[in-house]
């Protein structure tokens, strides 16, 4: 499941629906899940650099931001990681913190069975609903689409013949203009041909693309499209 990245046009509502996902989520747990829910959802809102996929925080400040002591923030710490909430980029070293970055994809596949309970909106929103393909406009495309070139066999070529396959008409219209730029770990990095397309895509396509992509890849954690 999910996600872009949120940065760009819709970021901020993107950033309050994923830490709306994660409330509605600790609500429904144990004492002990809630509370170290809302302790990354604290360190989350403080700390974590959205456009850069990083959070980079010594223990020590992280106790005092929780009111605890280092020894609780190491276990708590290890438990997200256990969990897959929290990925480590960079190991620390002396006079350097851990660098950590975010698994939306997991967080969102662990939260969603309580998206139904924020309402029928937010799991509209969130690509759940009945309805979420309805804001998809393919454009008009006159004749056969041409199926992609899977030949190079990259994760993105399989991804575009799973999205032709589903629906060539969107394919044409939304996916075939997107070329692959990168892979870095689990993000795959792809470049839109204009500012509106990328856009677009990020707000009615995002969660379709990760799911195709993840379909032939289980590795592929995160979708970023740039311009």
């Amino acid at each position: 499941m999910q996600t872009l990245r949120p940065v760009g046009q819709g970021a901020s509502a993107r950033k309050y629906d994923i830490l709306t996902a994660l409330g509605a989520y600790a609500l429904a747990q144990g004492k002990h899940d809630q509370r170290r829910v809302l302790r990354l959802m604290t360190l989350v809102t403080a700390r974590y650099n959205w456009a850069r996929d990083e959070l980079a925080v010594g223990q020590r400040e992280i106790a005092r931001l929780w009111s605890v002591d280092e020894r609780t923030v190491k276990r708590e710490m290890a438990l997200l990681r256990a969990r897959g909430w929290l990925v480590v980029r960079r190991q620390g070293t002396r006079g350097r913190v851990t660098q950590y970055g975010l698994d939306l994809g997991r967080m969102l596949d662990d939260t969603a069975p309580q998206w139904p309970a924020v309402g029928p909106d937010f799991e509209l929103r969130m690509g759940q609903g009945d309805a979420a393909d309805d804001t998809v406009v393919p454009m008009p495309v006159k004749g056969n689409v041409r199926a992609p070139d899977i030949s190079p066999g990259t994760e993105w070529a399989l991804a575009q013949a799973v999205l032709h396959g589903n629906d060539p008409g969107l394919y044409a219209s939304w996916i075939a203009g997107l070329e692959r730029v990168e892979r870095a770990g689990g993000r795959l990095t792809l470049r839109a041909p204009s500012r509106f397309h990328g856009a677009y895509v990020q707000t009615h396509l995002e969660r379709r693309i990760l799911a195709a992509c993840r379909e032939v890849d289980g590795d592929v954690s995160e979708v970023r499209v740039v311009v």
